[in-house]
């Protein structure tokens, strides 16, 4: 495997102000993580480029990101965060897309208690905003989620949307979730990111048996599916970096090699336009 773009990756500062998660009750997520933790964890792991995604509900977590991100040109973009249902939401996302590394927006849905707040008409001003601005949607959504999504992705077809770790299921996935994934997935302008599955496994659980799951996921997106660690969430599961890669390479074995270069790269490349 060469050229990886690994397009769902975390830093961040818990002494940070702007701080809020991972708690002291997250135990090995709760420290500091930067760049050179990054590249520590992984190794000799072939990664050309990283996406950075936002991990708290703060504008200055996302001006701090993009601060790391213009420093450093293994960074290829960054995902922030903006309050959608604000009245500043489309300045905000103006003035934020003026800098070259803002490559799209995840709203915190999984932490919402309304499934249908992205549906809200205060947040269609912010959305309006992203379409206007050549934006991506990260979705970090659940089950629960699909359907809204699916609505939502007709409403907005000029936006870019990629759903974060598959939605987050309990493995292997229920008939609704493969009912609401097989229906997102006939959407062109939805995409889907392979990773976060571990974390969602039960403790101890054989991350191979994620086998027939992503079978599904290459299945209904194909070139749209593309990779991401999920690091350092992803040590929660008890995996390093190169454990994810290697139950990756494991799961995607049956790929050409067309397919997984896609897969581990070409995907993310081509959504986020890096």
């Amino acid at each position: 495997m060469s050229g990886i773009v690994d397009a769902h990756l975390h830093v961040w500062r818990i002494d940070a102000p702007f701080h809020g998660w991972p708690a002291p009750s997250d135990g090995v997520l709760y420290r500091s993580y930067n760049l050179a933790d990054v590249r520590a964890a992984m190794g000799d792991a072939p990664v050309d480029r990283v996406v950075l995604v936002q991990a708290q509900t703060d504008d200055r977590e996302t001006d701090w990101l993009l601060e790391l991100a213009e420093g450093d040109p293994w960074v290829a973009g960054v995902v922030g965060w903006v309050a959608l249902d604000s009245p500043d939401a489309p300045a905000r996302i103006a003035a934020l897309a003026a800098r070259r590394k803002l490559v799209g927006l995840r709203p915190m849905l999984q932490a919402i208690g309304d499934t249908d707040w992205l549906l809200r008409g205060d947040v269609a001003r912010g959305v309006a905003a992203m379409v206007e601005h050549g934006l991506r949607l990260d979705a970090l959504v659940q089950p629960r989620h699909l359907g809204m999504l699916a609505t939502f992705a007709d409403r907005w077809p000029g936006l870019p949307i990629v759903i974060d770790h598959a939605a987050k299921p309990a493995p292997p996935g229920d008939a609704d979730w493969r009912k609401g994934m097989a229906a997102l997935a006939e959407r062109p302008s939805v995409w889907c990111k392979l990773s976060g599955l571990r974390t969602e496994q039960a403790t101890g659980a054989d991350p191979l048996a994620l086998a027939p799951m992503v079978a599904r996921l290459v299945d209904w997106f194909g070139e749209r599916l593309l990779w991401g660690s999920d690091w350092p969430v992803l040590s929660a599961a008890g995996d390093g970096y190169g454990d994810w890669l290697a139950t990756t390479q494991g799961l995607t074995a049956g790929l050409s090699d067309d397919a997984r270069a896609r897969l581990m790269g070409g995907a993310a490349r081509e959504f986020y336009g890096v």
